[in-house]
């Protein structure tokens, strides 16, 4: 199973008057632990939207262990837990770099849509992508 680790560090802007990580920022950390999973197994996602697939969340999930802080480095880790050819669904772990301590657990779940908003068979339309999606899992 292939794992993209994306690093961070978290901003001042992320955290909340308790100082720690406001919860809403997680998903845009795995956004971009996802963006880098495309990107680093060659695919980039403007040429994918190019080329006519879209991925939209249809469902997020995120579990809280421990807060994250003002200037923690964070690895995102970020793998597929499932794909189907009309479907796919990322994992994702954030983990505190110093000391490996989970902070934080999650999953997306993206459909394949075409530019119509119409559910696309990843497998029948971009046989391509799907073999590549596929040996990742």
């Amino acid at each position: 199973m292939y794992t993209c680790e994306t690093k961070l560090t978290v901003r001042y802007v992320e955290t909340d008057k308790m100082g720690i990580v406001h919860h809403s920022n997680y998903y845009p950390w795995f956004e971009l632990g996802r963006g880098d999973f495309i990107k680093k197994i060659g695919i980039k996602y403007s040429a994918m939207e190019a080329s006519g697939i879209m991925m939209p969340l249809v469902e997020t999930y995120c579990k809280y262990y421990e807060g994250a802080k003002y200037e923690d480095e964070l690895i995102i880790q970020t793998y597929i837990e499932e794909i189907t050819p009309v479907k796919v669904i990322f994992n994702y772990k954030v983990i505190r770099e110093f000391d490996g301590k989970l902070l934080a657990k999650g999953k997306t779940t993206q459909t394949f849509i075409d530019k119509d908003f119409k559910i696309v068979n990843l497998k029948k339309k971009h046989s391509d992508l799907w073999e590549k999606m596929q040996q990742l899992k």
